[in-house]
């Protein structure tokens, strides 16, 4: 291919898939296949490889990440970002919006929208290109953070229909719920602290210097205030219905995230429903902002030294309950993460009943001033996970000590460490603390893992503490005659354990890749590196760069790999597994193919004739993916017996074929 026609194919490639993205992430109506958009982008990563000089700004190849940021740059905005003024106050509503009845000339008309509760940002514009954004810092400068922007799909890198030349569009990006979740379920499963709000996490993970890792995180967007010189538009609500013609993702009236009124009532009925609707949402919010529509009235009003008088923001009362702080413990995670434990008299919170709440680590505690039986104000963060938000200091008794995060390890007594630039703090001994190493064979033997049967949490326990295992490797050199003496063991019990262990050794590399508990190689990601590098020995061998190559591993957990394979034990104890017959190699199995790849199953219900893992299994060894819910990104729902009807309609509107198990096994020939 000459350089004109690969120019002329790299500019078609780009603008088709920036279409495609935006029918799909924006408008939620594909027009094509997960599969055909993925042939687009592959076709334009190849020939933006052969051809960089005409690789655009605007490519959709940025939306993966890549881009390392040692330092977000500081920027003056050309439009200060002032905060809007707040009241949990319905009268101060009123107030507000009889004072500016006085003050403007006119007929006022409002704007009412949700306050999403996010990061704020500035995105410029020109020639229809996104440039650079930017965070709200102090209002009058923020960070650069243009390369992590890039790479949120609903945020258009490239503009469509007649928008200005230069023009800025402000707005506010968010973790959804679902994204959220799935990223605390990785953390649990990784052993790692928890994130306590997808707010905070949404912001943090703006602020990560790997733009890669930033785009597996999901973080999502609406955009709604339009700045500029000559703009020629005459509202708010009409600039924000414009944005959309230009490929925006903006409030959606259908949805009633956006609403004009005239009148008090209005305002107050957007409040009233929000309040009790918000926590259907996918997404968090914290309360609705009011605006005077009109940008000639907006003018005249002004401003006052903090923020502007046409708009403020009214926000939701968190349900906050007190009770008092019996003490504070400390959890060990597999791999050595400390957790404090906040053990509370127990209260009734958003309909469940809260005895514990987490402290996070040890800033968290500093922030609090906790001091022994202090009483306090328990919030669920994130309508999730219950947090301790302040101390009633009225009841705090005069003689209470104050508490100090712990020195060393509650387990083992090894001294803490804390890593500079993680917020946690770790046991180092991680092959001697009686907590981790028991942690870390629980997970060995877990039902994703091994999933030894015969074989669970208390019989760790015992075979620990009488000394008979100690490792992962351990327990392949267990006898009959060790285990049928231990506590609850007859013959029948000890044959099935040795017989579970002995079936392990047919579990594939990558489950025993998880298995082995690497740190930040969960099951997905462990999947993806036995994939690519087929067996251990290659892992062992990788290179940084070897690593951060393969899709979906980043910095982290390359660094985290090489870690692990740099320590002696660990070798040591990989070569004992093998001796003891564990797979550490891909194998082809047999009628494994390519002909499910690219396609996202759904499998619910039950079967006869495969069990769920069993099917799971087979869609993975013939290139299919599985995902544990429907959405219109999912190909093929594989329904058995007694499947929930809820995801049956679901599959049905979304126009996802539904495969019976017989139906199933015909596609697969």
């Amino acid at each position: 291919m000459n350089k004109l026609d690969a120019k002329e194919e790299i500019l078609k490639l780009s603008e088709e898939i920036n279409h495609h993205n935006h029918l799909y992430y924006v408008e939620s109506n594909p027009e094509i296949s997960d599969y055909d958009f993925d042939q687009l982008l592959n076709r334009l990563q190849d020939l933006e490889k052969q051809f960089p000089e005409f690789a655009f700004d605007y490519s959709p190849t940025k939306r993966v990440g890549g881009d390392i940021t040692k330092k977000f740059e500081t920027v003056v905005h050309r439009f200060p970002m002032l905060s809007l003024s707040n009241t949990y106050s319905e009268e101060e509503i009123e107030e507000w919006e009889t004072r500016l009845k006085k003050l403007a000339e006119g007929e006022l008309e409002y704007v009412c929208e949700l306050k999403y509760d996010g990061v704020a940002i500035g995105i410029r514009y020109e020639n229809g290109v996104l440039t650079r954004a930017v965070t709200r810092g102090d209002g009058t400068q923020g960070e650069d953070v243009t390369a992590n922007v890039k790479t949120i799909r609903t945020i258009p890198l490239k503009l469509k229909g007649n928008f200005p030349n230069d023009f800025e569009i402000r707005g506010e990006i968010f973790m959804p719920l679902k994204s959220f979740q799935k990223l605390n379920e990785e953390r649990e499963e990784n052993g790692e602290a928890l994130f306590a709000n997808p707010r905070n996490t949404a912001s943090g993970t703006l602020k990560m210097q790997d733009s890669k890792v930033v785009a597996e995180r999901g973080l999502d967007s609406y955009l709604y205030g339009v700045y500029g010189n000559e703009l020629n538009l005459l509202g708010h609500y009409e600039a924000v219905e414009t944005a959309s013609s230009w490929g925006f993702k903006v409030p959606q009236t259908e949805h009633r995230f956006i609403q004009k009124t005239n009148s008090i009532d209005g305002i107050m009925q957007f409040i009233h429903y929000w309040d009790k609707e918000r926590h259907n949402l996918p997404f968090e919010i914290d309360g609705v902002v009011i605006k005077v529509n009109d940008y000639e009235q907006q003018r005249k009003l002004g401003f006052t030294a903090k923020s502007p008088r046409w708009a403020i923001a009214y926000k939701f009362k968190a349900e906050r309950v007190e009770t008092k702080l019996i003490e504070v413990t400390y959890q060990v995670g597999r791999t050595g993460s400390i957790t404090p434990v906040a053990n509370l008299t127990p209260i009734q919170l958003g309909g469940t009943t809260v005895k514990r709440a987490s402290l996070h680590n040890s800033d968290q505690i500093e922030k609090l001033d906790l001091h022994d039986g202090d009483f306090v104000y328990v919030e669920k963060g994130g309508e999730i996970i219950p947090k301790i938000v302040g101390v009633n200091l009225d009841k705090r008794d005069a003689s209470a000590t104050k508490i100090h995060y712990i020195e060393n390890c509650p387990e083992c007594q090894t001294a803490l460490v804390r890593k500079e630039g993680e917020a946690n703090h770790y046991c180092p001994n991680e092959d001697g603390c009686p907590t981790q190493m028991k942690g870390k064979l629980e997970h060995f033997i877990s039902r994703k893992a091994l999933n030894v049967d015969g074989l669970g949490a208390e019989t760790i326990d015992v075979l620990y503490d009488k000394g008979l295992v100690r490792n992962q490797a351990d327990l392949y050199d267990l006898t009959f005659d060790q285990v049928v003496n231990l506590e609850r063991m007859a013959d029948k019990s000890a044959n099935n354990l040795l017989l579970g262990l002995k079936a392990s050794t047919n579990v594939p590399f990558e489950r025993v890749l998880f298995a082995i508990g690497i740190r930040f190689v969960g099951e997905t990601v462990a999947k993806k590196l036995a994939k690519h590098f087929k067996n251990i020995d290659a892992l062992k061998a990788a290179s940084f760069d070897d690593l951060v190559n393969v899709e979906e591993i980043g910095e982290k957990i390359a660094i985290s790999v090489q870690h692990y394979f740099l320590n002696e034990e660990h070798l040591a104890l990989i070569e004992r597994l093998r001796a003891a017959g564990l797979q550490f190699e891909i194998v082809e199995k047999e009628g494994a193919s390519n002909k499910l790849e690219g396609k996202a199953f759904v499998v619910s219900g039950v079967f006869t004739s495969f069990s769920r893992d069993e099917i799971k299994e087979v869609i993975e060894s013939n290139g299919g993916k599985n995902v544990s819910s429907i959405s219109s990104k999912t190909d093929f729902v594989v329904a058995g017996e007694n499947m929930g009807p809820a995801k049956l309609k679901k599959a049905s509107d979304l126009g996802i074929t539904i495969l019976s198990e017989d139906e199933f096994i015909q596609l697969l020939g």
